[in-house]
């Protein structure tokens, strides 16, 4: 099992944790009460900073309910934080854009992160043509 070291911003946020035999995604939280007009950007500080081992990156993602509760959206989609990004200044935000005014509380959940390996160097073939049979869609709906 590889451990992480972590840091919080302060002794109020909530400590990170797995939410048993749900997922294994793990929840963040604001770390500042935030207020948003309809159209502002902001970067909400979650309250840590890690550093993650080496060969290592974090995914962040909104939340499913992030934008029915709070009305925002993830600017960047998915964040990306490599092993680099490991200082004790180099605290994890969340690129938000509100769609309408909005308050967030200290502590909500407002976004998920996992840990992934990097992905392993590939090497590219140029072909003609594909193998397998066109199923004749898009995606996995198979539909245009």
């Amino acid at each position: 099992m590889e451990k992480i070291k972590i840091q919080y911003l302060d002794e109020t946020i909530e400590k990170l944790c797995y939410i048993d035999g749900k997922s294994d995604w793990i929840d963040l939280r604001a770390a500042e009460d935030v207020e948003l007009k309809a159209g502002e950007f902001k970067l909400i500080p979650l309250g840590v900073a890690m550093q993650l081992p080496k060969g290592y990156e974090a995914h962040i993602v909104p939340r499913s309910s992030t934008y029915k509760n709070f009305g925002i959206i993830q600017t960047n989609h998915c964040g990306i934080v490599d092993e680099s990004y490991c200082g004790p200044n180099d605290w994890w935000y969340m690129p938000a854009y509100a769609l309408r005014d909005t308050k967030i509380a200290k502590n909500d959940r407002i976004c998920q992160f996992r840990i992934e390996k990097h992905q392993p160097e590939l090497m590219f073939e140029e072909v003609s043509r594909l193998d397998h049979e066109d199923r004749g869609g898009i995606g996995s709906t198979g539909k245009r």
